[in-house]
């Protein structure tokens, strides 16, 4: 919480904003891991497969709007 009225704050308090090429590469790297991951996993772990799977394809989407975003 802010040690100021809502009225002072500066509407650029949070720093931490993302440009679109960051989070896409940060996407990227993300979707690399979960790859690795979901590679390494054997026959017996069907639940973490498709928990991982899922998770993939949620990853590619989000990097697909970030793409799809910026050449409109």
């Amino acid at each position: 919480m802010s040690a100021r009225p809502e009225s002072e704050r500066s509407d650029w308090t949070d720093l931490d904003l993302l440009t679109r090429d960051e989070a896409y590469g940060r996407l990227q790297s993300e979707i690399g891991e979960t790859e690795k991951r979901l590679a390494g996993l054997g026959d017996g772990e069907a639940a973490e497969r498709e928990l991982l799977t899922t998770r993939l394809r949620a990853l590619h989407e989000a990097a697909a709007d970030l793409t799809d975003n910026t050449t409109n």
